[in-house]
């Protein structure tokens, strides 16, 4: 999965007309998802499998394979991306690296034989059919409507980033050697037909991507072939490898992959820095000093005692508190995730429809993507926080740097602050908004209805709720 991060960036007329044609393709073979929420859109995804039944015997725990043999289904996945599909998209202006990666697998090592520059299509026919070589093709969800309906819908289901690659892979070749990820994968088989192999994990839930020699890994403990309309699933750390079968002129599928770096370890990680902070306020014990020349002993042995005490003073906070602060997860997610697929004809999005008055109805626009959040050392003070994708939707396209990286990952402190809304309204419980599909602005938890209706009209001007 692709470096996450990136800036959102304007979007040029090329990439208009191509989100375009996009959902023409998207048109031409009817959904057969549900895409009425993402809890809807999960369940029909890996239909017949029931949820409970997924979470309880699958995830993280094995794989799961449904060959379904539905030509309904078949002709859905074949629309989300195709090979024929890469001449129109090669003359919007790709990039080796960037966008594409065409590679071999040649005695167990992966072989990486991108060009420089940008990528021109009949080099890299010449290079799939002569050369045996699989083209990966990442985020195409920046290019294919459909693609990006799913993954929205299901960062929203999961809460985490959602990435995906296409790969095409020529008969008789390979493109990977065996190897894991660091993330759980849905393979949809999109055209042609693939062999898969999986092995016994030798890290178990693996945190990183890392190629296993053939000699480590033994005998497959799966091996079967995946047809369009068959989907599977396995969880990170799953050792797997996967070849197009002679006779078979060449295969199709689609990764699907999330929870990077999103274990419980990277929760603590990123969690407890503030629990320490905000501790150490009011607990004297952290701040006691260090004993001396700590920092430059290479044995702490005789500290060991000391921080396991005061681990365990955090660990009794933790237990009364109602509240870990996140500090770069939940930003992280809310800042690169995909916006809603609202349709790249859409208007751009301002506010709509009728003001709020003292008894209007109102409820979260987008409440997906839309995050609550307590602002530190500040009482009673919240903030309703909305991802940058949101103020950018409109007559563009967006998406484009969904999941891709750029050269300057880091927005400085004051840009965040100008792509990411924060509303702070001091005496308001706004879990009445968040908690209820509708309410009436005179119920706001606020003196009077001057300040209930200007709430309220604040909201519907950052377009973080619509008035029914």
């Amino acid at each position: 999965m692709p470096k996450k991060g990136g800036r959102h960036v304007e979007m040029g007329k090329e990439m208009q007309a191509q989100c375009k044609r996009a959902k023409v393709d998207a048109a031409c073979s009817p959904s057969v998802l549900n895409f009425e929420s993402p809890d809807n859109l999960f369940s029909s995804l890996i239909s017949p499998i029931k949820q409970e039944v997924f979470f309880k015997e699958y995830w993280e725990q094995k794989p799961l394979l449904l060959q379904r043999n539905d030509p309904l289904l078949a002709a859905y996945y074949q629309s989300l991306f195709q090979l024929s599909d890469l001449k129109e998209l090669c003359s919007q202006g790709l990039y080796y690296g960037r966008d594409i990666n065409i590679c071999r697998c040649v005695n167990g090592k992966k072989k990486v034989l991108n060009k420089e520059g940008k990528v021109n299509y009949m080099q890299l026919k010449k290079d799939f059919d002569q050369k045996k070589a699989t083209i990966q093709f990442h985020q195409p969800q920046r290019f294919k409507e459909e693609l990006w309906k799913i993954q929205e819908k299901l960062e929203c289901y999961f809460g985490s980033l959602v990435g995906s690659n296409v790969y095409i892979t020529p008969q008789g070749s390979q493109g990977l050697p065996p190897h894991y990820d660091d993330v759980e994968v849905f393979i949809l088989q999109l055209e042609g037909e693939k062999h898969w192999r999986l092995y016994k994990p030798t890290v178990h839930l693996a945190r990183e991507y890392n190629v296993e020699s053939e000699d480590r890994i033994g005998s497959p403990t799966h091996e079967f072939i995946l047809k369009p309309g068959d989907l599977l699933y396995f969880p990170r750390g799953t050792i797997h490898q996967a070849d197009t079968p002679l006779g078979i002129s060449y295969s199709t599928h689609v990764t699907i992959s999330t929870y990077q770096n999103n274990s419980w370890g990277d929760f603590l990680l990123d969690a407890i820095p503030g629990l320490v902070f905000d501790t150490a306020k009011e607990d004297v014990a952290l701040r006691t000093s260090i004993p001396r020349q700590l920092l430059m002993q290479v044995d702490i042995a005789d500290s060991t005692k000391k921080l396991s005490s005061l681990l365990r003073r955090l660990a009794d906070r933790l237990e009364n508190t109602r509240e870990l602060r996140s500090s770069d997860m939940k930003k992280d997610f809310i800042m690169n995730r995909l916006p809603p697929c609202l349709g790249c004809d859409s208007d751009p999005l301002t506010p709509g429809g009728k003001l709020p008055k003292i008894d209007s109805q109102i409820r979260l626009q987008f409440r997906d993507h839309a995050i609550m959040t307590v602002e530190p050392d500040q009482e009673n003070s919240v903030s309703i926080m909305k991802a940058p994708s949101l103020q950018m939707l409109g007559g563009e396209c967006r998406g484009e740097s969904h999941m891709m990286g750029t050269e300057d990952d880091t927005a400085s402190e004051e840009g965040t602050a100008q792509v990411c809304s924060r509303l702070h309204t001091q005496m308001l419980r706004c879990h009445q908004i968040w908690s209820s599909s509708t309410i009436y602005v005179k119920e706001l938890n606020l003196i009077s209805d001057e300040e209930k209706e200007n709430l309220a009209l604040s909201l519907w001007t950052e377009c973080l709720i619509e008035v029914i």
